[in-house]
């Protein structure tokens, strides 16, 4: 393979499939506000039009996949999975609870991140990328994208938990009957238990190819990626020894996930720059 390969392949042409995405996801992020605006009948066209998009998102992914460009081959390639698998994650909540106010939330996320990944400049792509790179990215994707449908539901938490507290039942978070706090607040817990081991395994496995490719550890994204473990170790051992809940819970879920981004942030400028 000649040197210039790699970057070629990062310079995949987005699919059809990546078009119909994006204009589901952006049709689906209107019908679901029109929703929480009263117009309730719209519901079922915003789920079936969230599934369109994921469907078709998956498709892009799949056909890159016949073009060699692995989802974890780079951070740009890999903030399309996380959307997808944070897209994913929101069908499957929202199968037992309605979560409207989520959908505004995840459908705009979801479409920017896409966008993203795919009309942003490819940079340069990572020659040393190794077996063990592609896991430790594959990996680390998985679990921020947990982690990211955790945090959209400590948002919706806090929200909530305002409004209630205000005594404002007619605001937007009590709108289409949205989940109850006690369901939101224990299925982020269940997320991030799910989440956390792969994070922590993506970490180590990181760590190890660092050391492998002799780079130095002073970068600022891997203090980072420390805090956002510190987080959520914190986050768990609170809540199994001091009973930690709802809003203290939430807030701590948001500032993992904050610093987890800014990992991703940085990553990505720094590979399009080159």
């Amino acid at each position: 393979m000649s040197e210039l390969e790699p970057v070629r392949l990062l310079s995949v042409a987005p699919s059809p499939a990546f078009w119909v995405a994006i204009v589901a996801y952006a049709v689906a992020a209107t019908l679901l506000l029109l929703v929480l605006a009263g117009h309730t009948k719209l519901r079922g066209a915003a789920v079936a039009l969230v599934g369109v998009a994921f469907v078709a998102h998956g498709v892009d992914i799949g056909w890159r996949g016949t073009q060699h460009v692995h989802p974890a081959q780079s951070v740009r390639e890999s903030i399309g999975l996380l959307a997808f698998i944070l897209t994913g994650g929101y069908l499957i909540a929202s199968a037992r609870y309605r979560l409207t106010i989520g959908g505004v939330v995840v459908m705009p996320v979801s479409l920017m991140m896409l966008l993203a990944a795919r009309l942003t400049p490819a940079g340069t792509a990572p020659e040393d990328l190794s077996s063990l790179g592609r896991i430790h990215i594959s990996l680390a994707t998985i679990g921020v994208g947990v982690f990211a449908l955790a945090s959209a539901l400590s948002a919706i938490y806090l929200v909530e938990e305002r409004a209630l507290k205000k005594k404002k039942f007619d605001a937007v978070a009590f709108k289409d009957n949205g989940a109850p706090l006690e369901a939101l607040d224990r299925l982020s817990n269940r997320l991030i238990w799910v989440g956390f081991p792969i994070f922590t395994v993506a970490l180590v496995l990181g760590a190890i190819w660092v050391s492998k490719l002799g780079e130095s550890l002073d970068r600022l994204e891997y203090p980072l990626a420390g805090v956002t473990w510190l987080a959520y170790a914190g986050l768990l051992l609170a809540r199994q020894v001091y009973g930690w809940r709802g809003r203290r819970a939430a807030r701590l879920t948001l500032m993992g996930f904050v610093a987890a981004l800014l990992v991703l942030v940085i990553y990505l400028v720094r590979r399009m720059a080159g």
